[in-house]
């Protein structure tokens, strides 16, 4: 298993320009490039690869997609094995191999911490609006500040009394450890061993993931003590140069203005977010690293720095440039006028008057600092040539070559030299650099392939030496002896493939439609299959009898409302994605001498073509989803459960009949394959509750019945009969006449 932090770094660095061009002859076209197919025999290039998106599209046999996805359809390999290989390409090391005892300690360690952190929050926000203290220092200050309601809300902001040991007491009573409070650095001991609270008598910022998870605090002194901020301390939750104050609010506006506003302050980001900027994030004072940037970069391309226009925003604005511009970012500064933060800049001017501030004002990095470099030197030559050299340093950053030619241009006009002298220097530079780029990556491919080999062994060992006590094991242990009855829950280690069939298919189908049924208010809503399957359980009282595959499903179910929006914010993307693609054939067939007609019969073609697209597109969306979120999952039994279902080349038949018809596609049989899946398990179940009964009328004469016993029995008997009639007929009527999911 490949952990989701490494899943993420090879998909940040796999460049789709890079991977295709490993098995294609690519042709720049405007913003795109083009090759011949490499799926299919082909004469004239229908092979687009866009860059900036990240994906390649055949428009003759519809094939393409990520470089993940490139590299399993050419080299036929399953979605791990591609993973493995762009690790390899670049140099990103990969361990796979069980969890030992200790990481197993320190994942529930973590998950201890998070709920520590979560209850800690829950309890200062009621103490800002609850409490006489926090409502008249607290939530005085955060008015004073300009800070609405809402924003209060929204960024859960808080207040930890004053009162020495008020957080500590509340934590023990309500039954936390005190070490996990320490260690999360909530509380603190003094020389003398008595415990307290660190963050007595501050307003209270607390510090997200981007899933939301509360991993830290910032808190601001209101009484003019020697520390200002104070903030958590480093744990295994919070790692301080990986996140970003205000990612887990910005993040959606982020991917939809397709930009990102970074400042300083957790109140910057506060007054920006009122304003209307609510794609901002803040590093909270320190310098940017490059795991800030890889977080940035995963929502968007495009940063703008916001900092305040004194000699220190000035500085800090030119702090972290060429890591910008190593991460393939498109960059932007903005300094505020002399005197003012992102928060006071906001609170003098209306969100029209701000925005309209932002696009005058904000300038290109590379200009920026070419122009402040040179107004900050004197006339010695020699400070001169080192502001030169800081310039051509930052210009060998940028990967793209056009863009790359574009800044030596513009920056010999500023920096008075001839562009020829400049593009030397800067080839010289950036061949430096890549020089080192290859070594770093060298190093680490020959790095990764020892920890994958030592793993692989590990792995096998540890195999090996587990086989022979795993085979003696019960496999009862999985479960829990209930009373009898007709609770079909019940089951015994056999259905096990059964629960696995059930639970693979809600993994990788869960999200899509089933069918439609009118809700509450006559319109017609579609039926998920995680719903449906959710119902039909439900309705004859099953479960899933493995703890591991119960946790599953029952995440699954919670994760359906952050499907919708991140479907919804994918098929955003997809439109201008489509957009672009289309006015780029159109351009192609303008340049073409065709007739009105032919052009028009192309483009009815190719509307065509980007429908089906479109549809290929948000089907591989709705089927990854699921797996992607769960084998992400911090729970580790969930994240293992789920990769084991996805990775296992289980597959259903490849026909499907519906009205004497075969479908081969099984997204489009869904209304056969769940619904017989489901009907395999309950009879099955019903099957081993008949043969026990059946069993005690066999056993009659060595353990003789009372008459109303056997009477018992042969209802029982008849009750069963009836269920697997009702059942295996219910089964297509729920199909053709679904009920709402419950909860509805």
């Amino acid at each position: 298993m490949i952990d989701p932090i490494t899943t993420q770094k090879i998909k940040d660095a796999a460049d789709i320009v890079e991977v295709v061009s490993d098995y294609v002859h690519l042709t720049r076209r405007g913003a795109n490039y083009i090759g011949l197919c490499p799926f299919h025999n082909e004469r004239t290039p229908s092979f687009s690869v866009n860059k900036q998106r990240n994906f390649c599209y055949c428009f003759s046999c519809k094939k393409g997609g990520s470089p993940v996805n490139f590299i399993m359809e050419k080299e036929g390999l399953s979605y791990h094995d591609a993973l493995l290989q762009l690790a390899r390409k670049y140099g990103i090391e990969v361990n796979e191999r069980e969890l030992t005892d200790k990481e197993r300690a320190e994942q529930t360690e973590r998950e201890t911490m998070l709920i520590a952190n979560e209850w800690a929050l829950k309890h200062m926000e009621s103490n800002l609006f609850d409490t006489e203290e926090g409502r008249d220092i607290g939530l005085q200050y955060f008015m004073q500040r300009g800070v609405t309601q809402e924003a209060i809300k929204k960024f859960r902001l808080g207040y930890a009394l004053d009162r020495g040991s008020e957080l500590t007491d509340s934590a023990r009573h309500a039954g936390f450890d005190l070490d996990v409070m320490k260690r999360v650095g909530l509380v603190g001991t003094t020389q003398q061993g008595k415990d307290y609270d660190r963050f007595r008598g501050r307003v209270i910022f607390p510090i997200m993931n981007s899933a939301g998870k509360v991993i830290a605090f910032g808190g601001r002194d209101l009484k003019g003590g020697l520390s200002k901020y104070i903030n958590s301390p480093e744990s295994s939750v919070y790692k301080k140069s990986n996140e970003l104050y205000g990612i887990y609010q910005a993040r959606a506006d982020m991917v939809k203005e397709d930009k990102c506003f970074l400042v300083e302050g957790y109140l910057d980001v506060i007054g920006m977010w009122q304003s209307g900027m609510r794609n901002t994030v803040a590093s909270s004072g320190t310098a940017l690293t490059d795991g800030q940037i890889a977080l940035i970069h995963r929502f968007t391309n495009n940063i703008t720095l916001i900092y305040d226009g004194d000699a220190a925003g000035i500085k800090a604005a030119l702090r972290g440039i060429d890591m910008l511009l190593s991460h393939k970012m498109n960059v932007k500064v903005l300094l505020l006028p002399d005197g003012d933060d992102p928060d006071s800049f906001a609170k003098k001017h209306t969100p029209e008057e701000f925005k309209a501030f932002i696009k005058e004002h904000e300038t290109d990095i590379i200009r920026f600092k070419a122009e402040v470099m040179l107004e900050d030197i004197n006339r010695d030559p020699q400070s001169r040539i080192n502001a030169i050299n800081s310039v051509v340093q930052s210009l060998a950053c940028i990967q793209d070559t056009i863009a790359r030619d574009i800044y030596i241009q513009e920056c010999s006009k500023i920096l008075g030299i001839p562009d020829v002298t400049v593009a030397k220097a800067v080839a010289k530079s950036y061949a430096d650099l890549s020089q080192k780029w290859k070594r770093e990556r060298a190093i680490k491919q020959i790095e990764s392939e020892r920890s994958e080999q030592s793993a692989t062994h590990s792995i096998s060992s540890a195999e090996g030496e587990n086989a022979s006590s795993e085979s003696n094991q019960p496999h009862n242990n999985y479960y829990q002896e209930q009373p009898y009855a007709f609770n079909l829950n019940r089951l015994a280690p056999q259905s096990l493939p059964l629960e696995e069939s059930v639970l693979r298919q809600a993994i990788k189908y869960g999200f899509f439609p089933i069918c439609n049924y009118v809700n509450e208010e006559g319109i017609q809503t579609p039926l998920y299959v995680i719903e449906y399957i959710d119902d039909e359980l439900a309705a004859d009282n099953i479960n899933f009898t493995e703890p591991a595959f119960r946790k599953t499903f029952d995440t699954l179910k919670k994760i359906k409302n952050n499907f919708l929006i991140a479907l919804k914010r994918f098929k955003e993307k997809q439109t201008d994605e489509i957009a672009t693609m289309r006015k780029m054939r159109i351009k192609e067939f303008a340049q073409e001498d065709l007739s009105v007609s032919e052009i028009t019969r192309k483009e009815k073609f190719l509307d065509k073509e980007l429908e089906d697209l479109k549809a290929v597109q948000i089907k591989e969306f709705t089927k990854n989803y699921a797996g992607i979120e769960l084998a992400s999952h911090e729970d580790s039994e969930i994240r293992m459960t789920a990769t084991r279902l996805l990775q296992e080349r289980h597959q259903l038949s490849t026909i499907y009949l519906r009205d004497g018809q075969q479908i081969e596609n099984p997204e489009d049989a869904l209304d056969i394959i769940i619904p017989r899946s489901l009907t395999e398990w309950k009879e099955w179940i019903l099957g081993q509750l008949l043969n026990k009964e059946m069993a005690k009328l066999a056993n009659n004469k060595e353990h003789p019945l009372s008459p109303e016993e056997e009477k018992d029995i042969q209802n029982n008997i008849n009750t069963i009969f009836k269920m697997r009639k009702q059942i295996a007929k219910t089964i297509g009527d729920r199909t053709l006449d679904p009920r709402p999911p419950r909860g509805s």
